[in-house]
């Protein structure tokens, strides 16, 4: 199985639908995007929000593919806009050394 930002980069999209996405990615505040994309209540961790919404991405790029009538651009462009947003959030939280308390 790939891991998350092997999956990532595998994915090819056109390149105004991820311009629009990486512009919006500058603004992504977690707790207004994922409860709006995933359902209310607690937040996921970073990996398991990226799974979820790769996964609603998918559904969202065969819409597309298959000139689907309830094909939603908006929602394609903001499910994008969060995974860019998880995916430097965990990247971030990767690269940050864990502090381990002194005792």
């Amino acid at each position: 199985m790939q891991d998350i930002h092997s999956l990532l980069a595998s994915m090819h999209r056109p390149r105004l639908l991820m311009r629009a996405a990486r512009i919006g990615a500058h603004d992504y505040r977690r707790a207004g995007h994922l409860p709006r994309l995933l359902g209310y209540g607690a937040l996921p961790r970073h990996g398991a929000a990226l799974m979820r919404l790769i996964d609603i991405e998918g559904e969202l790029e065969s819409q597309r593919t298959g000139n689907d009538a309830g094909y939603s651009l908006i929602t394609h462009v903001d499910v994008l806009i969060a995974i860019l947003g998880e995916a430097r959030a965990l990247r971030d939280a990767q690269s940050t050394p864990q502090l381990e308390s002194v005792r």
